[in-house]
């Protein structure tokens, strides 16, 4: 097993390429990893602040401040005793052109999930989460999806490459289930009447506890086969000002990690990190918040897994 914290790699800025110094490796297919990371320098279909494509890079710098510590409080295990982690770059695609985005994206993905990996996207915006959804549906059926953002991007009027609209053609598509879908962090109108997914809104969000907000989430997807998507604009800017569609009342950083906790029987099969737009943060608070956001779901998932064989 790669060992993700090597003797005298502590150094902040040293070797620091790729996201928690996991291996970086080009055909992941063959290797015996379990977790793919996988970079999405794309900001082609927003529609506010650009600067997401820049994302993958920050994420990745940031989680250097993440390595030194073997075992993440409060985990009581070391990530690298359940799980392995290599680092594939990111996916390459003709620049300006959304459409080969989104087949080389979803091309990608699909055959990682095919090899079993468990593929960690790192954007990006938001837009990107639908090829993704593509590729893992071809493997797992239609899915229950957990998304934490401040706005439901499910609007019916928007380009077909729009992250606005992905939440409108998933379902449609067939690739996740409504009524096994929740929306976590939501402050931006939506019609509650009408709107096809449960939602627990920034407010309620707010007030309720990390236990609370867990038993909605679980008792919504089950033991379904389980995409999350983090937008980090579900956090208020006041933890994540450098985002293109920054909304105030959001979740603290601190809630959101008790939440994550909470969720460890979930049946997570993929996971994004979206929205992150280096221009607009502030001494890397936003990227620091999705490395470490990153980090606390790879636990949730390694926490139902046993330890790896090859573990010291």
């Amino acid at each position: 097993m790669n060992d993700l914290f090597t003797k005298n790699d502590y150094s902040l800025y040293s070797n620091g390429m790729t996201f928690l110094r996991a291996p970086y490796r080009v055909n992941p297919i063959e290797d015996p990893e379990n977790v793919v990371i996988l970079g999405v320098p794309s900001d082609l279909a927003t529609c506010g602040r650009p600067g997401a494509r820049l994302g993958p890079e920050a994420i990745r710098k940031a989680s250097l401040n993440l390595v030194w510590e073997e075992k993440k409080f409060p985990w009581e295990f070391s990530l690298q005793e359940r799980a392995s982690l290599i680092d594939i770059g990111d996916v390459v695609f003709d620049y300006g052109d959304a459409e080969d985005f989104t087949y080389r994206l979803e091309d990608s993905v699909s055959d990682l999930v095919k090899a079993n990996k468990l593929v960690v996207a790192l954007g990006g915006d938001h837009y990107m989460t639908l090829p993704i959804l593509r590729a893992c549906a071809k493997h797992f059926g239609e899915m229950a999806l957990i998304h934490f953002g401040a706005h439901t991007n499910n609007r019916l009027v928007g380009s077909t490459y729009d992250h606005r609209t992905i939440f409108h053609h998933a379902p449609k598509e067939g690739l996740i289930s409504p009524k096994h879908t929740i929306q976590v962090g939501i402050r931006t109108a939506f019609k509650v009447d009408t709107h096809p997914f449960n939602v627990i809104n920034a407010m309620e969000a707010n007030d309720l506890s990390a236990e609370d907000i867990a038993a909605q989430i679980l008792a919504v997807v089950g033991d379904r086969p389980t995409y999350v998507t983090f937008d980090i604009g579900c956090l208020d800017p006041a933890y994540a000002p450098g985002t293109g569609a920054p909304a105030i009342g959001g979740l603290t950083s601190d809630k959101v990690l008790k939440v994550i906790r909470e969720l460890r029987s979930i049946n997570m099969i993929g996971l994004d990190i979206t929205e992150v737009s280096p221009p607009y943060d502030t001494s890397d608070i936003t990227s620091l918040a999705a490395a470490t956001v990153a980090l606390e779901w790879l636990y949730c998932w390694a926490s139902s897994r046993p330890p790896l064989t090859s573990a010291k």
